[in-house]
Formats: C-alpha cells, structure tokens, sequence
C-alpha cells in the first residue's frame, strides 16, 4: 500500500475517533471529564480491530479529545467541584460537517491513464466555502497543484457534482478529465501509480 493511501486511512480513522467524542459529549449534553474516554471506547468498540492494541486506541481518544479541545470544538467547565466537558457551537458546526461531508470513493483496481482535474473561482466573500471545498478534497484524497486546481486519478464526476449541489458552488466549479499531463511522474508516485512503461512508480 502507498504512503498516500496509508496517510488517507490515518485520517479517516482520526476523523472517526472525533466525530465519536463529539458525538458521545453532545448526546450526553455534559459529561464528566474522566468519563469521555470509557464512554468513547465502548461506542467505538468495532474499530478496535484496526488498532493493534487497547492501549493505542486509548492514546488516540485522549489525543483526539485534546485536540478538540484546542480547537475550540469542546470546552471544558467545572460544575459542583467536578470538571465537565461539553460540545461548543463551532463544535456542532464541526460535528455537522463530518456528518454531511463523510464521501468515500470507491478505488479501482486499475487505472485508466486519465487524470481528473477540478478547478474552483469561489469569491472572496464566500471564502468559508472555499476553505470547506478545501478541505473536503484533501480529505478524499486530492492533491493540491494550486490553490484551487486539485487532482485525483479516478473517476470522482458523481462526488464533484454532489459538493457543487451540496456547497451551492455549481458554477464556480469545473470538473476536466485529462488524458496526459507532462512531468505527472512525481503523481504518479505520490499515487502509487503505474509509470508509462506500466511499471508502479
């Protein structure tokens, strides 16, 4: 498996871990502090397989917790002596967008040679928009060649079309399929893609 692709399953299991905890502390309205992590761990019991032990799994919930918490998108306070954690409204916004923008893409198992390009003007005004867009893409797997060109190798039309209704960006977006693109060898191998003699690069 490729660095990219090892890179892709880090974040999907980092992004699955958080949106548990914000899950679990907007559920429970507040929950006591020392009670996130045991609460975290029996909801996410069936990716225990995919860690290599409790103890990493552990790590990463409290790891996960704390960046939440240094984002803004938990807060802790202190009620009757005991510290409490509860979700903040830019973490419900956060919780929103995991669950509205959780897009997967089907890998398969060979590549047809093109290059699928996606190209965005997105106003200044709507730069929120932009900055999610951004993030979306990177999450799926795009790599940036600019601000706001961004590759992938595989057929991703239907997604596209879907972030343009779902982002109201239609028209500020363009969607290419290119058949060559010169010097792509250092995609390719970011990719773990076949060079042109057909070896992986």
């Amino acid at each position: 498996m490729g660095n990219l692709e090892q890179e892709i399953k880090k974040k999907d299991k980092r992004k699955n871990i958080q949106k548990i905890i914000l899950n679990t502390v907007f559920t429970a309205g507040m929950l006591g502090v020392a009670l996130v992590a045991p609460n975290v761990l029996s909801a996410i019991k069936k990716l225990e397989s995919s860690f290599k032990r409790k103890k990493n799994l552990k790590y990463s919930i409290n790891d996960s917790f704390t960046r939440l918490r240094e984002k803004g998108f938990i807060e802790i306070i202190e009620i009757n002596g005991k510290k409490v954690a509860r979700i903040t409204r830019k973490g419900e916004s956060k919780l929103d967008f995991l669950d509205k923008h959780n897009f997967k893409l089907k890998i398969p198992k060979k590549w047809d040679g093109r290059w699928r390009v996606v190209i965005f003007d997105i106003k200044e005004s709507r730069s929120k928009t932009r900055f999610l867009l951004r993030q979306t893409l990177s999450q799926i797997g795009f790599i940036r060649l600019q601000n706001s060109v961004w590759l992938y190798p595989y057929d991703c039309e239907d997604l596209i079309s879907l972030l343009k209704a779902d982002f109201k960006i239609g028209k500020d977006v363009l969607y290419m399929i290119v058949e060559k693109l010169e010097n792509d060898w250092h995609l390719r191998k970011t990719f773990n893609l076949p060079n042109s003699t057909g070896r992986k690069s």
